[in-house]
């Protein structure tokens, strides 16, 4: 890979991204809603380009996706998503109203650690070789099922879903929920029948115009 230390220069900010994944996907997502004009720089998971040690030092952890803009340098989705929101407070992600602000966080986190980790590349890879592959797809369906029902029910109790999660705008529950609907439909082949809630969402979200750009096939680094 090219060295990375010289994307730190000033200019458009860099995404540093895999096509295929969900973290990554969060991050296109929330910057085309930003209207923030960036820099794609694509990192093959397959390849290992991961571990790469220039992309080491933008991210120690070995994932995607990483934001570099200007000095700083992020490598985790979340904490992209919040300094995009900081930076670019309009249009905002997160409400004012605590109740609803805590709501969109308590989404988010479900879906950022109670659902995708648990079937990432490197859990899978280490399914596949201590127990089979066969087993992998099942961990993967029981972990998705198991987020969506407590997300489908929070949404419900809740009482506060609109045209998206919470409400009539798109907000941060969104920008996490999006990847992962997209994923278990696309991948998992999980029957949304049992998630109506998400299932309309995820109509929504398939015609809006920030989330269809950051979709999968529509990056430079898709096959």
């Amino acid at each position: 890979m090219a060295d990375m230390e010289a994307a730190a220069a000033a200019g458009r900010p860099k995404l540093y991204s895999y096509w295929r994944s969900s973290c990554s996907h969060r991050a296109r997502i929330a910057l085309n809603f930003k209207g923030v004009d960036y820099e794609y720089k694509a990192v093959n998971l397959l390849k290992g380009e991961q571990s790469d040690p220039e992309f080491v030092k933008l991210n120690p952890m070995k994932f995607v996706p990483a934001l570099i803009d200007d000095d700083a340098v992020i490598g985790d989705s979340y904490a992209i998503v919040l300094y995009l929101e900081d930076k670019y407070p309009n249009p905002p992600l997160l409400p004012q109203d605590p109740k609803k602000k805590a709501l969109n966080h308590q989404i988010a986190n479900i879906v950022s650690s109670g659902i995708q980790p648990l079937h990432n590349l490197t859990v899978l890879r280490f399914i596949d070789q201590k127990v089979g592959a066969a087993e992998s797809v099942s961990w993967t369906q029981e972990q998705i099922e198991r987020g969506f029902t407590a997300i489908e029910k929070l949404i419900q109790l809740k009482g506060c879903a609109g045209k998206y999660a919470t409400g009539d705008e798109v907000q941060l529950a969104d920008v996490f929920l999006a990847p992962q609907i997209f994923a278990a439909i696309e991948r998992t082949k999980i029957d949304m029948s049992n998630y109506p809630t998400l299932a309309r969402l995820h109509a929504e979200y398939m015609a809006h115009p920030a989330f269809e750009a950051a979709l999968p096939a529509r990056q430079p680094d898709a096959p």
